[in-house]
């Protein structure tokens, strides 16, 4: 790792590029220290068309800009790997940000040593954790290569700040004045952060959401649809077969109509701070409660518990940036193997923002009416019973006799009223 300070004279960049204030400005900057730079914008969803996202690259100083449309990539590779591993950070983020910047850091690498590049680059500012993501990332993809990050040493440490410096070197920046927001969206979700949400008190205001709407401005009537699965990944909506990424975008639609993943938390950053976050996630929620739901017949149950809780390994790994592991190989691997019976279709209930499983099938199911039924059709020996809470309850028999009925003020004695304690 090096300082973007560092002579760069003879030297090539690839910057991961948004075309906002800080990318444009970071490109420039770089320029200025003798650095060649080739942008790359990378669309992994919801990606704004730009048609001056080229021109704005070009007047900073970039020699060429590089758009790459990863949305398939990102789904097949990124997302639905995460969503049959259940990986959810502290049980409520569903992840996106944090999924796609190892993908934008392998594409980093890519484009790097396609153009002879010696370096990388991104706008992470020294306090969040993208920073993490895209160094750890690019380190383990390509240790040879210098990681340049110009906002955590830089003399433009405001807003204000950065819009003279555009202004001055000529630079067509959109921004005028401090937006209230940060923002990031992709195929799997949308994050908001800083301005007024920064108090953890305030409720945010109705202008934080652009992807689902209020509970009173949802639907009255709840609206159905049927998710299909094959070995843990979803591909059909109503039996309709599309790719991962129509399929998203289209459960995007509908969960978000009905309010559906809005997600308020204060989460714990990788850095150690504390940050509150507003997530939009529309399509993860209703696919991760679809999922949930088929896994309960599909799983036993010790697979299911064992699951969950690697699940929270899973989502940890993603979230420090950690993705480019053998801990992820090994977790992947076991997620694979538990989802090669979780096959299905589940439908699904939207309605003012809650998604309700309400009905489940599998070819594969461990559920059985002939086993589970109380009316006629009852296969179950209930006299068997018996004999299994026999030796099911023999140990505790045996301690209960030998050691708790002997001491005096145990909770056994009063629970029941017989003692109390002193």
């Amino acid at each position: 790792m090096s300082t973007a300070s560092d002579e760069g004279a003879g030297k090539k960049v690839v910057l991961a590029y948004s075309g906002g204030l800080d990318t444009s400005t970071v490109t420039r900057w770089l320029v200025e220290r003798g650095w060649e730079v080739v942008c790359l914008t990378v669309d992994v969803g919801f990606l704004d068309a730009d048609p001056d996202l080229e021109k704005r690259a070009l007047a900073a100083g970039a020699t060429r800009l590089i758009v790459e449309d990863a949305k398939d990539m990102f789904a097949h590779y990124f997302v639905l790997p995460a969503l049959a591993a259940g990986a959810i950070y502290e049980e409520r983020y569903p992840l996106a940000t944090a999924l796609a910047r190892p993908l934008i850091a392998k594409l980093l690498v890519d484009v790097a040593k396609a153009e002879g590049a010696q370096a990388v680059a991104h706008g992470c500012t020294g306090k969040g954790n993208d920073q993490v993501r895209f160094d750890v990332s690019v380190a383990a993809l390509a240790p040879d290569l210098t990681i340049l990050a110009p906002v955590r040493e830089w003399e433009l440490t405001t807003r204000p700040a950065e819009i003279a410096y555009a202004k001055e070197h000529g630079i067509p920046i959109r921004e005028t004045t401090e937006s209230p927001y940060s923002t990031d969206e992709n195929l799997w979700g949308r994050s908001i952060e800083a301005g007024v949400l920064e108090d953890p008190w305030l409720e945010p205001p109705g202008d934080v959401y652009q992807w689902t709407r209020s509970v009173a401005e949802a639907p009255d009537k709840p609206e159905f649809v049927e998710v299909t699965f094959e070995k843990g990944i979803p591909v059909a909506l109503d039996g309709d077969e599309i790719g991962p990424v129509a399929l998203i975008e289209r459960m995007h639609e509908l969960a978000g109509r009905h309010g559906v993943g809005r997600i308020d938390m204060v989460e714990n950053r990788l850095v150690g701070i504390k940050s509150r976050e507003i997530y939009e996630a529309p399509a993860a929620t209703a696919l991760r409660e679809a999922h949930l739901a088929l896994e309960t017949l599909t799983l036993s149950k010790p697979q299911q518990r064992l699951k969950r809780r690697l699940a929270q390994d899973y989502a940890d790994l993603i979230y420090d940036g950690l993705w480019f592991t053998a801990h992820h190989q090994d977790l992947a691997a076991y997620v694979r193997s538990t989802q090669r019976h979780v096959s299905g279709v589940v439908r699904l209930r939207l309605h003012k923002g809650t998604v309700t499983a309400v009905g489940r099938r599998s070819p594969r199911s461990l559920y059985q009416l002939s086993l589970a039924t109380y009316d006629e059709g009852d296969q179950f020996d209930q006299g068997a019973a018996r004999g299994f809470i026999e030796l099911w309850g023999l140990p505790v028999r045996v301690q209960a006799g030998s050691q708790l009925l002997q001491q005096p003020n145990n909770p056994l004695h009063i629970a029941a009223g017989e003692d109390k304690p002193q």
